[in-house]
């Protein structure tokens, strides 16, 4: 196999990475003022991603870092764009990330409103636009023969591409109703175990028409298959979400985005991003790649330190695996009272 399609393949492995993780993050995000009564239950629910969401922002990182290294032309035509709505999402994730370290430093309502309020749009925005943006990839888009971007910011906001954006933001409401169910106990854990069965039903109408259009414009054999097994996946999820068997039933989502984002990248294969103008040049893994040399370096440092992330990311899941319940939130603190 060509190190050109190895780096490929491991591109995709590492947005299934990212979208399966961070998937939930931004469900659980989007839900907050949803599954959420009180302070208490909003820190009971920002907990269950508190130890993990930065975590889980690294595969984005290396996504991004080896897409540069690996394939920079594939790197300087997205970038150049879709900066706009790639900025967008950046912009989302830093705001969001400072609500959660910064949430808890004032012990004031308004002051916690105004954060969460961070939390849910930081949360919103990126799992609107990355389904936007990926639709946009598959669908392709206006390259000169220069291998540069010759269209404009609405010509991304098509009917293909924001039906893209619906799919993955319900997917990520899905996974992340579940994730809820699955390490809350309580009256949370009830409310998220009853939001995720229409939520599936949702998701299920969306995902179905997403991947069936997605299959009829540049799916090829095993697309399709990663596509129905997805489909199976989903239902199952809904099935162990009604029995109250909320680890199936996450597991279910998790395969879900996985086999959905595979087959995402098996219809996309062997372009990276494909042009929609006549005398256009479409990006492919052989246009777009690095050097040899670059890509062989590259595989064995990926060789070496993949293995050792993975370990202790699955080290840290397993470490904060416990049920979180508001009886563990201890109390917020007394304002100091004046002398």
């Amino acid at each position: 196999m060509e190190l050109t399609t190895v780096w490929f393949s491991l591109i995709a492995v590492l947005w299934i990475g990212y979208f399966t993780l961070e998937g939930f993050d931004f469900g659980v995000g989007m839900l907050l003022p949803v599954l959420a009564r009180d302070d208490t239950e909003r820190r009971v629910m920002i907990n269950t991603i508190g130890p993990v969401w930065d975590g889980n922002e690294v595969w984005l990182l290396v996504a991004g870092g080896a897409t540069f290294a690996a394939f920079p032309e594939w790197y300087a035509t997205l970038f150049s764009g879709f900066y706009l709505p790639l900025l967008l999402i950046l912009v989302a994730l830093i705001v969001r990330g400072l609500a959660f370290e910064y949430r808890a430093k004032r012990d004031d309502d308004r002051w916690r409103r105004r954060w969460d309020l961070a939390i849910i749009v930081g949360s919103f925005v990126p799992a609107l636009l990355w389904g936007v943006a990926f639709a946009n990839i598959l669908r392709g888009v206006p390259i000169d023969a220069d291998l540069e971007y010759a269209g404009g910011f609405f010509e991304l906001l098509n009917p293909y591409a924001l039906l893209g954006g619906l799919t993955t933001l319900g997917l990520f409401v899905t996974h992340g109703a579940l994730f809820v169910a699955l390490k809350t106990d309580g009256e949370i854990r009830h409310r998220a175990r009853g939001l995720a069965l229409p939520a599936v039903g949702v998701t299920a109408v969306l995902a179905v028409a997403f991947l069936a259009w997605t299959q009829q414009q540049t799916g090829t054999v095993g697309s399709a298959v990663a596509f129905v097994a997805a489909a199976l996946a989903l239902v199952g999820a809904g099935l162990a979400a009604r029995a109250a068997r909320e680890g199936w039933a996450f597991l279910g989502t998790f395969v879900t985005i996985a086999l959905a984002v595979a087959g995402l990248f098996l219809a996309l294969f062997p372009d990276v991003m494909p042009t929609t103008l006549a005398g256009g040049t479409s990006l492919t893994t052989t246009n777009a790649a690095a050097t040899s040399y670059t890509l062989g370096i590259m595989t064995v440092v990926a060789v070496v330190f993949t293995p050792l992330v993975l370990a202790y990311q699955a080290w840290t899941y397993w470490v904060f695996r416990k049920r979180i319940a508001v009886h563990h939130i201890p109390a917020a603190p007394a304002p100091a009272t004046a002398r």
